[in-house]
């Protein structure tokens, strides 16, 4: 059989003229970049807080204890995340007014139980049983009752060292004769009706004033629902004036250095064949210890015994106007400290505090922070800070404070000179090889942070961040 191949020709086969690049690049030695990570970010909060050797390991800040006697609001301690009332301020309770034993003051004090609400939680309701009072020490509640035309009206918004349910504490058939709903998130102490009648039983004193209190006429009330007092004008001679108890703090808060550690294991076979031309256990080290300052930035931000959301004081968190972050809320944070020296946001919160300025044709100012241009209102510094959350609402919260251990401000606090020190602050120890040939390194670092003051430190709380419609 014949095959006709007249009409069928072979592709022409084109010669390699040089080498290709596929193979000259088994014999280039590549350039490389030192690992990367996504990890890393400005950490403005570190950069900027005065860190303060703590070469005991513990920081104490002596204050003293001030509060007013007679001025209707009740005071409490805060140490971190832990709310307690100070004994001598359950005096502005009527119930309480002119009883001085302190071991049953602390008593009650100590009865007092913590309750963290959140917004718009239902606290009491209408026509139950009252049998507790309720301290407010941080956050708005709205007492909610029933009005003439049988439609719900808000009869009181209380706040800070306000109170309610006093008469539940003595009267066992007391009832709520209103609903309370918490306007904001924040914190109470409630004491009990039992706990009460436990501390009494054990007191004759306390005994002898609530039958003294029981037995005094009923009190008129002026058209806010305060005691109405009982004026003189006109007379002659030395009037009495009001008082106030000023003391040391007789325990101190104190600061602990908390810290970060992790252990890096790094294969001896790496370590012998795969070491040029970078080391790679320098490598490891390096991207360890930047994690290690990021968790470390986050604590100082949100821990719940020092961070610094937590430690801010009651009476130095405000909420915003409308929502969104205004000028206005801005001013209105400068204006409750003196001294300021920067503000820290996260950076969708500085975006949202752009927003609000431009709709109000206000752009702004930019100062020089360490060698950048970073924007500002009156002077001080917004710095971006990714460690302070955004809830799932979509707010978060704007901190400002003044810094310095001579400007009775915030401070970081830290420890040098530690054994085996690799960078200050961060140690690196050798543990050994095991029997995987695996070498250990333990890498630590030690810090926290403190506020001198209380209004060192400011929040503006609930910042709504996210894009109005419209």
């Amino acid at each position: 059989m014949t095959v006709d191949t007249s009409h069928t020709s072979p592709e022409p086969q084109h010669s390699q003229s040089s080498l290709s690049t596929a193979a000259a690049r088994n014999l280039a030695t590549t350039t490389k970049s030192v690992p990367q990570m996504q990890e890393i970010t400005s950490r403005w909060l570190l950069r900027m807080l005065p860190w303060v050797e703590v070469s005991g390991g513990t920081y104490r800040v002596n204050r003293r204890l001030t509060f007013t006697v007679g001025d209707g609001r009740i005071d409490f301690v805060q140490e971190g995340a832990e709310v307690r009332v100070i004994p001598g301020e359950l005096g502005e309770l009527s119930l309480l007014r002119g009883f001085d034993d302190p071991d049953v003051l602390t008593a009650l004090a100590g009865r007092c139980a913590q309750h963290d609400f959140r917004a718009g939680e239902t606290l009491v309701e209408r026509g139950t049983p009252a049998d507790r009072i309720h301290l407010i020490a941080h956050g708005r509640i709205s007492q909610i009752s029933v009005g003439q035309y049988d439609n719900e009206t808000v009869t009181a918004v209380l706040a800070d060292g306000d109170r309610f349910g006093q008469s539940a504490l003595l009267d066992p058939d007391a009832t709520w004769e209103y609903t309370a709903v918490a306007q904001t998130s924040g914190t109470l102490l409630t004491l009990s009706r039992a706990d009460f009648a436990a501390v009494a039983a054990g007191s004759p004193g306390l005994q002898a004033h609530v039958r003294e209190f029981s037995a005094l006429p009923e009190q008129r009330q002026n058209r806010l629902g305060e005691a109405e007092i009982a004026l003189s004008a006109g007379h002659t001679g030395e009037a009495e004036l009001p008082g106030a108890f000023v003391d040391y703090e007789l325990k101190p808060r104190e600061y602990e250095l908390s810290l970060a550690q992790t252990v890096l294991r790094v294969h001896t076979r790496v370590a012998d064949l795969y070491n040029k031309p970078m080391n790679q256990t320098e490598q490891q080290l390096r991207l360890t210890i930047e994690a290690l300052r990021e968790r470390q930035e986050y604590e100082l931000v949100n821990n719940r015994e020092f961070g610094l959301l937590h430690n801010a004081a009651f009476n130095q968190r405000i909420q915003t106007h409308s929502g969104p972050p205004t000028p206005d809320d801005l001013d209105e944070l400068l204006t409750r400290r003196r001294g300021s020296k920067y503000f820290f946001a996260h950076p969708r919160t500085i975006g949202a505090i752009g927003r609000e300025f431009n709709s109000r044709g206000l752009y702004p100012d930019h100062v020089d922070v360490g060698g950048q241009q970073v924007p500002a209102w009156r002077g001080v510094p917004i710095l971006p800070c990714n460690k302070i959350p955004i809830t799932k609402e979509n707010t978060s919260s704007i901190l400002v404070m003044r810094t310095g251990e001579d400007n009775q401000g915030v401070i970081g606090l830290n420890q040098t000179g530690l054994p085996d020190e690799y960078e200050p602050g961060v140690s690196v120890r050798f543990m050994g090889i095991d029997d995987k040939a695996l070498i250990s390194y333990l890498v630590t670092t030690y810090y926290s942070a403190a506020v001198l003051v209380p209004d060192a430190l400011g929040v503006l709380e609930n910042v709504q961040i996210a894009r109005t419609s419209g």
